[in-house]
């Protein structure tokens, strides 16, 4: 599928482009050769502002991989990608370090918390690094949203799984960013736990105009997404609006049989 992917809805933009990234033709492969590798094979994709996506597939259709070049974390082999109005393809290391500090925030299945700082610490790091001062009122919203209150002044080991993925949640929302990208961020909870990140995630769509991006091989967690892209082979092939988690298997289930058949 090499045309643009479009969603079923849109959020209001406040004047700024619908798309808060965008991949055209990209590929990333690894390797030369005959061992030459293809995890995207000329993909086009938009993310929508103020909208929850997920994308799926099965293990190795490259959809980590789609994830990490849309953030900056991964380089492309060829094509363009965007964030916003800006070409994030071919950016020196310093000015893309930058972008991503100030504009992108990060989830991943590891908490990546700092033990020796508490909760409210942890959440204002990035910002303390980038000699930036936390919007107050900003940052009581985040924290009230992922119900935090409470805990602030609690280190990570004094916190449940789920409380510091909630510090996560929070971290990556307190300095705005115009995206977050979310790896598995509910890979290392139990399924109480996870509903909730995910709700909170979920919320800070609806309530806060985020934009999330998140990577998921559970059908449930893809549920509390707005679309699911599905990749295969580095491919997108399919796409999903208003997901539930039963649709999501039912496609998901079409992959393991084309897999052994093939």
């Amino acid at each position: 599928m090499t045309t643009a992917m479009t969603e079923t809805r849109q959020g209001g933009t406040g004047g700024r482009s619908a798309v808060a990234a965008r991949a055209r033709e990209v590929v990333k492969a690894y390797g030369s050769g005959e061992t030459r590798v293809v995890a995207l094979d000329r993909v086009d994709v938009d993310i929508h502002r103020g909208r929850f996506t997920a994308i799926m597939g099965p293990s190795g259709s490259g959809k980590s991989t789609l994830m990490h070049c849309l953030a900056g974390l991964d380089t492309v082999t060829s094509g363009h990608i965007h964030l916003d109005d800006t070409e994030i393809t071919g950016l020196k290391d310093k000015k893309l370090t930058q972008l991503r500090r100030d504009n992108i925030g990060f989830i991943f299945q590891a908490f990546n918390l700092l033990p020796t700082l508490n909760a409210l610490e942890n959440i204002t790091l990035p910002m303390d690094i980038a000699g930036r001062k936390p919007d107050a009122q900003w940052l009581a919203r985040v924290v009230d949203t992922v119900g935090l209150a409470g805990r602030l002044k609690h280190r990570p080991t004094e916190l449940s799984g789920g409380q510091q993925q909630r510090v996560a949640v929070a971290r990556a929302l307190a300095s705005r960013p115009q995206i977050i990208f979310g790896d598995e961020p509910t890979g290392n909870l139990d399924s109480r736990a996870g509903a909730e990140v995910l709700g909170f995630l979920r919320q800070s769509v609806d309530e806060l105009g985020q934009t999330i991006v998140m990577v998921t091989h559970d059908p449930v967690a893809a549920s509390y997404a707005d679309r699911v892209i599905f990749l295969a082979d580095g491919r997108i092939v399919d796409e999903m609006a208003n997901p539930s988690a039963e649709q999501v298997l039912d496609r998901m289930k079409d992959f393991d049989a084309r897999g052994r058949t093939s």
